[in-house]
């Protein structure tokens, strides 16, 4: 046995004190960091201190995508076979006739009856839509998808409730396991537990992944916990008027908690002493043991800061994302779809050793093509422009690496192998707008273009339309020209000559004033003596 000192002790009991104080001397390889703000809930998820998944809500937006509501039908359109919803919002919620069908079967399970055996049922179709669901009709909805643009949001009547464990679908009576559950022991064990659960009629469930290794009893108290809130939301339905919301989807933190917390999250570190307390609150219904897990965090640095995360959402959301092998990748988001392009960077084109260079960073791309599509909560259409590969194989190797990589993406995800373009296309489910929709306002300078016209192009326009306005007016009249200073210091130098010029030729009189919070687009023409405004150019 090995004797340390009373000073060997005292050194070893200071060093563990500081490791357990020091938040970011402690090494987890999995974490969810909480930023909790008057205005703003901050969520990341970091994976050995990396920045892998990242969410935002504020506490001034509603929250819709999950929350159930009782709407009423306002009308149907046959052409789009869809019906809109009255549910309360500005925007009338769009409703596929296809989404009001009783969902008996899901493509995302394993189907199965309560006796293991597969189970079909007769199907409501779309053209009897109409009939069952007159206008004026008040139905039960579900959002799954909140307004994006000019657009209501997506909602449908197969309402879905997530728990921890299980996912309980009221109007199904199919059972089943998440696809993403692959162990086949796993999925053997896991069916048994499902069909040993006293499953009220008529109500289907699903096992999530965060299931995978737990006990039966936690699944029975998962399903208590929603069966007890499903009758709550009945009540609801019964009892108000419509449009009214029956059941709000939880909040970030409660969420976060619900879907991320598994034996794979090491620790949860909040900033927040009240909202610490209602987590562990939450986590105590469902494991007492992972209450342990969490840690206030009380330091005077922002938390955000103290874990490197504030310089590393600043790094994401840049256009043009590096990458360790010296290529990088362009990320553009337009209404249609989002293009992203892979660059070889410092990499040069020829020979053998280069090829395996360039499907090297290729495969490097699409680990952060991944990340970025969790991190910026991009969805919809998608298309992706690789470094040019000869040999199918190496296609193939990136087109699996791809497939690989999404299958830890919650959302859903559908790609195809890269074309002959040397194109791959792909979507992923869009609950909400991305991450740089909701964060960032369109320039009012260059109006989302991204450039904006060269002081050059900007006082050929100034000439053309002071010429204009000189010609309609009778000589002598005196102008004064509101401009950027950028627009108005090629004025003087460049341009003084052919503004003298135009006075001359006009019996006219020009003044300029600079105008620093005038867009470098933007110029005013007033009348110097009325101060009438003659023109507003580029408003």
């Amino acid at each position: 046995m090995k004797i340390m000192s009373i000073e060997s002790v005292k050194e070893s009991v200071k060093e563990t004190v500081k490791k357990i104080l020091s938040f970011g001397r402690v090494k987890t390889d999995r974490e969810i960091i909480i930023n909790v703000e008057k205005l703003e809930y901050r969520v990341a998820l970091l994976e050995k201190g990396k920045l892998e998944e990242f969410s935002i809500e504020r506490t001034t937006e509603q929250r819709i995508v999950g929350s159930i509501f009782k709407g009423k039908i306002k009308n149907h359109e046959i052409g789009l076979k869809a019906a809109f919803v009255d549910i309360g919002f500005e925007k009338n919620a769009f409703l596929h006739h296809w989404d009001m069908i009783p969902a008996a079967l899901d493509e995302e399970m394993e189907q199965i009856d309560r006796n293991g055996r597969k189970k079909s049922r007769k199907r409501i179709e779309v053209k009897d839509i109409p009939n069952l669901y007159p206008p004026g009709s008040d139905v039960m909805i579900q959002v799954t998808k909140g307004p994006i643009g000019n657009k209501g949001p997506r909602v449908t009547t197969n309402i879905s409730m997530p728990g921890r464990f299980l996912v309980l679908m009221p109007f199904s009576d199919a059972c089943g396991i998440s696809r993403k559950v692959e162990d086949p022991k796993e999925r053997k064990r896991l069916r048994k537990i499902l069909e040993n659960m006293e499953i009220p009629s008529d109500m289907g469930l699903i096992m999530r992944t965060a299931g995978v290794g737990q006990k039966e009893r936690f699944f029975v108290r998962d399903l208590a916990m929603l069966v007890e809130t499903w009758s709550d939301i009945e009540r609801k339905m019964k009892n108000l008027s419509s449009p009214n919301c029956l059941f709000r989807e939880p909040d970030l933190i409660e969420r976060t908690v619900r879907d991320f917390l598994t034996e794979e999250v090491d620790r949860i570190v909040i900033d927040s002493a009240t909202e610490s307390e209602r987590i562990k609150d939450i986590m105590g219904r469902i494991s007492k043991r992972s209450v342990n897990r969490v840690r206030h965090y009380a330091d005077p640095q922002p938390i955000f800061e103290k874990f490197n995360i504030e310089k590393q959402i600043s790094n994401a959301f840049n256009r043009q994302v590096s990458l360790k092998s010296g290529g990088y990748i362009i990320i553009d988001e337009t209404e249609a779809l989002v293009a992203i392009d892979v660059n070889t960077g410092k990499h040069k084109v020829g020979g053998q050793q280069d090829e395996n260079a360039l499907l090297n960073t290729n495969l490097e791309a699409v680990d952060e093509i991944c990340r970025q599509l969790r991190l910026r909560n991009i969805g919809g259409l998608i298309v992706l422009d690789f470094i040019d590969m000869k040999g199918r194989r190496d296609q193939q190797s990136v087109f699996n690496r791809m497939r690989d990589n999404l299958r830890k993406d919650k959302a859903k995800t559908h790609i195809l192998p890269i074309s002959q373009l040397g194109l791959m296309e792909m979507t992923r489910q869009r609950h909400a707008e991305s991450i740089q929709r909701a964060v960032y306002v369109e320039c009012p300078s260059c109006k989302g273009r991204g450039v904006v016209k060269s002081p050059e192009s900007i006082s050929v326009e100034l000439q053309r339309r002071v010429a204009q306005i000189m010609r309609q007016n009778e000589p002598g009249r005196e102008y004064r020209i509101f401009v950027n200073p950028e627009i108005l210091n090629r004025l003087r130098k460049e341009d003084e000559d052919l503004l003298v010029d135009l006075e001359r030729k006009y019996a006219g009189k020009l003044s300029f004033r600079s105008d620093a919070g005038m867009p470098i687009e933007h110029f005013k023409i007033t009348d110097s003596v009325t101060n009438e405004e003659l023109l507003v150019y580029g408003a």
